[in-house]
Formats: structure tokens, sequence, C-alpha cells
């Protein structure tokens, strides 16, 4: 791991010993303010050159993408902290168990205290027995945790632009929604092919739009994963080998998570209706479990 990317706060200068990092005795009351040297974190901008390939394999042209990505500094911890939102967030929370209070039956004491030769026991339902109660045994609870947008945003745009910095690993491929006259997996994975693509490795496709007879003729891969804007993800972003994407793709990345886009659209309104939509039923799979 790199010196530019490791997160520790033991790599701070507020950590390490040394003779410039001691704390100077106080002679004197000063009244002056004291002056304070602030580290500008600005969020660059990432241009990456992908080439345009037709339905045939041949490439037909360029094209380039504009996102926003985070400094070296915090680049991992953006990242990380919208992965673990993402998978978080997922959990239902419904898990329950009982205790020894709640388990049917135990309230006889199995046999007298004394004269049995035996260890006392008050209850067959204690949680030493089988069939008793569970020890600090999960509950019903909310997972869920916040994010700010803007820092969701920035995640997916520097994932995004973290593999198209890779070699090879982005390609856009020219609209082939209509190339496809009948559902056929055996032509997708010959399309792949000449795409340079691996069936066995795991690709992403993004695509403003899916039509029935590529999401039929894809849907047999297992180890590809067919995506529009609405369901574009951190999780499959960084879980793919490689990216596939369209002209018009490529346009709504730039639009979207590149350095001009300003303000909140209608997408990020739909997403938090779907944010509070999944939060309001982990809620009442809660309070149902209860």
């Amino acid at each position: 791991m790199s010196a530019s990317t490791s997160l520790s706060f033991f790599s701070s200068s507020l950590f390490l010993s040394s003779s410039h990092n001691k704390i100077p005795k106080l002679t004197s009351l000063s009244t002056t303010k004291p002056q304070y040297s602030l580290k500008s974190l600005s969020i660059s901008c990432q241009v990456a050159t992908l080439p345009i390939l037709s339905f045939t394999g041949e490439k037909i042209g360029e094209t380039y993408l504009d996102l926003k990505s985070a400094p070296p500094e915090t680049a991992r911890a953006v990242v990380h902290r919208g992965i673990i939102t993402d998978q978080q967030n997922k959990r239902r929370g419904t898990a329950s168990t009982l205790t020894r209070a709640e388990v049917r039956g135990g309230g006889r004491k199995p046999y007298p205290q004394k004269k049995t030769g035996r260890a006392r026991r008050g209850s067959m339902r204690s949680p030493l027995r089988p069939g008793g109660g569970v020890i600090f045994g999960p509950k019903p609870r909310d997972w869920s945790i916040k994010i700010n947008r803007k820092e969701k945003r920035l995640a997916i745009s520097t994932a995004l632009s973290s593999a198209a910095s890779e070699s090879e690993s982005v390609i856009c491929v020219e609209e082939f929604g209509d190339k496809f006259e009948k559902p056929k997996t055996k032509e997708f994975i010959e399309a792949m092919n000449r795409w340079g693509l691996d069936p066995k490795e795991k690709v992403m496709f993004l695509m403003m739009d899916v039509s029935d007879n590529v999401g039929l003729s894809s849907r047999n891969i297992g180890t590809l994963r067919m995506l529009t804007p609405r369901t574009l993800n951190l999780f499959d972003i960084l879980n793919s080998d490689k990216l596939v994407l369209t002209p018009d793709t490529v346009d709504y990345l730039n639009g979207r998570y590149g350095v001009d886009f300003e303000g909140e659209t209608d997408e990020d309104d739909e997403e938090d209706d779907q944010d509070e939509t999944e939060e309001t039923e982990g809620n009442e799979n809660a309070d149902a479990a209860d």
C-alpha cells in the first residue's frame, strides 16, 4: 500500500515525536491570535480517453471521461465510506432471538435445591441448557447510516475515475440495443469476444436503456452485470474487472459526475425518496419482528 493512499492516524505529524513537534512553554500571555496554515484539499479532475468500438469490434473513434475525483489523501476514505453505507443500509435488521424471560416454559423449579447431589437449578430455560434463552442475542434494530449526497456522488465518480485510469479497463461500445433480433446468449458472448472481453471475468455494462433482447441475452452470464443510471452503484463498480459504456452513457457520466455539474436533479430527489422508502420498510419490518 502506497503512502499517498494509506490512512492512519499514526502517520500524521500530530502523533510524531520530534523536536519540531514539542509544545513550547508559555512564558507570557499574548493577546495576538495564532496563525493557522490550512491545507487546501481541492477536488481534482481526471480526463481519460476511451476507444469507441463498433458492434463488429473495430475502433471507430475516441471519447473521454472528465469526472471529479477526490484528492489522493482522502480518496480511500471517501470510497470506503460510500461502500460501507451502501452495504449497511441493505441490512434489514430483523434478526431476533429470545432471552430466558421470553422463552416459553421454565417457570417450575426442575428439582429441589438440596439433597439431590446435583448442581442447583432454578429453571429449565436457562441459557446454559438446550432449548433455553440466548445470551446477548440479536434484536431488531435499524442499521441504516446517513451520507451526504455530494459525498456519495464523489465516491462514485472517484471509483469511475480510478477504473478509467487503468489501461483497457473501461471501453466504449456503440449502441447495440437493436442489433439483437431475438434473445440469444451465444450471440452476446460472441460480441463480447469481439470487444476483447472474457465472459469468465466480471464485466459491468452501463447503458441508458436495456432492451428486452439484450437483457434476456445477457442474464444467463453469471459474471455480467447490466446496469442503468438508476441502478448504478458503488459495489458493482469496484467488484467488476471491466466496465463497458456507450456514448450516451459517457455523456451522462460527464454531465452528472463531471466538474461542471452543480445543483440537484430529479434523480437526486428519486434517490432520496428511494432511501426514505427503504428506511421506512426496514423500520416496519423491525417493528413487526417485535
